[in-house]
């Protein structure tokens, strides 16, 4: 058999796994490779090998060898709490910059407990330990189950009966992940663990720098808005997949989605009565990463605003970019429309002045096929009981607005910030949500297909970090969009959109990976869903307009 490795061609003899195979190249790598991808899936690289394909190499320098490195450290707390507090069990709640805020049930997080959990991992990763993954189908699992600890595994008891699981082992202490993990513990040599509030933060690499810990940055205001929706969550008692899928086969999800969709109303009439309160508030603006229902949400924030007599103008950044000749380009010499530099900052920050001296303005409209900006007569002037409401990825910099005074402006920040986990150890992405949510509107309403909004789904990412997500503790209300049951509403459009990708296809291995993911929620008929929904921004067949 012969095996592809960049441009070599490799005869497959008795070394069969991928480290095996590869061990010379492993060795030489600029950085450490903790996973790998075999005929495009994420692979373990204790992976056997047993047919012809290619092998790609994941090093700690890449997005997916992060989140390897990310899992595998998560493993190596589970083993390390095992061994120092064996009747103590964990949850991994929710991402915070580089770290995951982490709690212990019934403990009171001390100096003491984080100084032997952060002593005992260090060992676990000094003696660079085997992980070794084992592959179940749904009735080894029952069977495995029942002989052992079942609370590290109820949710796979719920499988197809074709469905796999993977558990890995690393001496006597065994559990599962939802995505590959390292083979080894030493590979995770960079971490720290610290106090934070009431639990813990595990810290980890970057990508971009992956031999060292990033400065720590604790975003205050977003660990309140996702303690805060997971505080109410918990109230509910559904803080994971298993407990969803549970009120779904009760027949109690038209209750849960009520209850969700209560708690999105409330939340908006909150940020529309404390804009209302400030008398000085003239201008709102708001951002949020891609597929965060940034339309919506203005929308129906519209709606309470004019419920306290406030009347909402909105005005697009969209219609005030730099002419074509003047839009600055990327690193590739391509044209980077969502830098601000590519925003006719003068032009706009003139607008917005003379708007809020009350003065009227002739806006323009933004020919995107030619690249100029084109005045058709359409004028606009604020009245009294009137604000602006701006939407854009640069809301909530201030050198976009740097004209208008700060205490003239609100600023909100909204994200699809998820706080439902697959079990204790494994959660769910706020990425991956939004990502799933763009596969759905993009196939709906924008004619792209899953592979398209896959591939261009890095640079989106790399566009939010460099925009967004740096301005994010400026806002003055941080409004979470996520939905407990949205995955479970999504997945029967996601579900076939992603099947269609191909195996030759470089997706092929994010889709899997999501496929994966989608196929333990159970369906929630689209009907379900209110027509005011955020999610309808996404599913179609909303009230609002797009």
């Amino acid at each position: 058999m012969k095996i592809q490795y960049q441009e070599k061609i490799i005869e497959l003899g008795e070394e069969n796994t991928i480290q095996e195979l590869l061990k010379e190249e492993i060795q030489k790598s600029k950085y450490p490779v903790i996973g790998a991808t075999f005929n495009n899936e994420y692979v373990n690289l204790e992976y056997p090998i047993q047919k012809e394909g290619e092998i790609k190499l994941i090093d700690i320098s890449s997005r997916e060898g992060t989140k390897i490195y990310r899992r595998t450290l998560i493993y190596i707390l589970g083993k390390a709490l095992e061994e120092v507090c064996p009747d103590k069990k964990i949850m991994v709640n929710y991402q915070l910059s580089n770290s995951m805020f982490c709690e212990i049930e019934n403990t009171e997080i001390t100096e003491d407990l984080i100084q032997k959990l952060s002593h005992r991992m260090r060992e676990i990763v000094q003696k660079d330990l085997a992980i070794k993954q084992v592959i179940m189908k749904r009735k080894e699992a029952e069977e495995f189950y029942q002989e052992n600890d079942i609370s590290k595994g109820r949710l796979q008891v719920d499988l197809q009966d074709n469905q796999e699981i993977f558990m890995y082992y690393c001496e006597d202490y065994y559990n599962y992940c939802y995505g590959t993990i390292a083979n080894r513990t030493g590979i995770t040599n960079v971490f720290e663990i610290i106090k934070y509030e009431d639990g813990f933060l595990v810290r980890y690499p970057t990508s971009a720098n992956p031999e060292e810990l990033p400065p720590l940055q604790l975003t205050k205001k977003l660990a309140w808005a996702l303690n805060e929706y997971d505080d109410i969550h918990k109230i509910l008692n559904i803080n994971t997949v298993y407990k969803l899928n549970k009120e779904i086969e009760k027949g109690n999800i038209k209750d849960i989605i009520m209850l969700d969709e209560a708690l999105h109303e409330k939340k908006i009439a909150n940020i529309a009565d404390e804009i209302a309160k400030n008398r000085d508030v003239k201008m709102i603006l708001i951002a949020g990463p891609s597929s965060s229902g940034k339309t919506t949400f203005a929308q129906r924030l519209g709606i309470q605003l004019r419920i306290n007599r406030i009347k909402p103008v909105t005005i697009s950044v969209d219609n005030y970019f730099v002419e074509r000749k003047d839009t600055p380009r990327d690193e590739n010499g391509n044209y980077d429309f969502e830098c601000i530099e590519a925003i006719d900052l003068a032009l706009f920050n003139d607008h917005l002045t003379k708007l809020l001296k009350g003065e009227e303005i002739e806006v323009p409209e933004f020919d995107f096929h030619v690249g100029t900006k084109r005045y058709n007569g359409k004028k606009l002037k604020l009245q009294p009981d009137q604000v602006l409401v701006i939407e854009g990825i640069h809301c909530l910099n201030d050198k976009l607005t740097s004209s208008i005074p700060k205490e003239q402006k609100y600023k909100i920040y909204i994200s699809a910030l998820t706080v439902l986990n697959m079990d204790r150890y494994n959660r769910i992405s706020t990425t991956d949500t939004r990502l799933v949510r763009r596969i759905v509107r993009d196939y709906q309403f924008r004619g792209y297909d899953a592979k398209h909004t896959i591939a261009t789904w890095n640079m989106v990412n790399k566009g939010e970090e460099k925009n967004i997500f740096p301005y994010q503790e400026e806002a003055n209300s941080i409004f979470n969009t996520s939905l407990i049951y949205e995955l479970g509403a999504l997945k029967e459009i996601a579900l076939p959109l992603l099947e269609e990708i191909k195996q030759e296809d470089p997706e092929y291995a994010e889709a899997r990976r999501l496929i994966n993911m989608l196929k333990y929620f159970k369906s929630i008929p689209a009907k379900d869903v209110p027509t005011h929904s955020l999610l309808k921004e996404f599913l179609g067949g909303g009230s609002f307009q797009y």
